[in-house]
Order: structure tokens, then sequence, then C-alpha cells
């Protein structure tokens, strides 16, 4: 007699997302003690959680451990990512003048760029970023700082 087998679903990338962000509210942890915890930086940490980076395999196993998540959700972490989003402007305030500072600021930062560098970009693959508090007597200041290689176009 053959038995349809029925498979639990398998977890996905937003799956764990969802896990960890309930895993981190419980804990109280911020995400720069999650960081710390497994050797990486706030910046990094966040975006693999959400799905936006895989974790190497030890990373991932130190935050399944950590927040005391599902062994599924291990291999999930080390997934390679598929980066879709949606390519409506948000309207989160926060997100949103991020994308006004780009509009605004964004041809004037690429004609920088080429002067300074010549045809290319700036990658986003070897990046890394560090947002920092600055005090100022006029309200507390935002520091972005992102650092990425430049990649020249090549000539073909």
């Amino acid at each position: 007699m053959n038995k349809m087998m029925t498979a639990e679903p398998m977890m996905t990338k937003d799956d764990v997302a969802a896990l960890i962000l309930a895993a981190k509210k419980q804990s109280g942890l911020s995400w720069a003690e999650i960081a710390d915890k497994i050797g990486m930086s706030p910046v990094w940490t966040h975006s693999a959680c959400v799905g936006m980076n895989s974790m190497p395999a030890d990373k991932a196993q130190a935050l399944v451990s950590l927040l005391g998540l599902p062994a599924e959700a291990t291999g999930v972490l080390e997934e390679c990512p598929t980066k879709v989003w949606a390519q409506s402007i948000p309207t989160d305030p926060c997100i949103y003048r991020l994308y006004e500072i780009v509009g605004v600021y964004g041809p004037t930062i690429k004609a920088l760029i080429h002067e300074e560098f010549g045809d290319g970009i700036m990658s986003a693959i070897d990046f890394d970023m560090s947002i920092t508090r600055i005090p100022n007597p006029k309200g507390d200041r935002v520091k972005l700082e992102m650092t990425g290689k430049f990649l020249g176009y090549n000539a073909w």
C-alpha cells in the first residue's frame, strides 16, 4: 500500500526572520549585543537576520544557539538570499529619508565618485557600514558611514 506522505513545509528566510525578531524581542538584546555575541557587526547581523545576506555556518549556529531557534533555521540562514524588495518608495519616515538623500544627492555622489575614481561604482558586496550617534548641541546627529570597494567598468 502506497501512502502519500505529508511533509512539513520547509522554513523560508522570511519565516526565520520572523522567528529571529520575536526571539530578539523576548530576549531584550539589542542588535549590537547580538552582533557582539556572534562576532559580527550590527549592520551585517541585522541584514543577515532579515534575509538579505547569507551567514557562514559558524555564525548561523551561534545565532540559532543564542536565540534558541529551531535547528532548521541554521541551514536557512546559510542559504544565498534572493534580494527582492518592494520597488515603490517606502512610507516609513526613516527609510524614506534615505531614499530622499539618494534622490537629491545621488547624481552628486555619482559625479564625485567618477571624478575621483573614474567610470565605475561602489560595491555593495565588498562593503561595510557603521551607524553612530554624534552629540550636538542642536540635537544629536546620525553618522552613517559606508565604504565599498570601487569597481571600475571594464572596456572590452
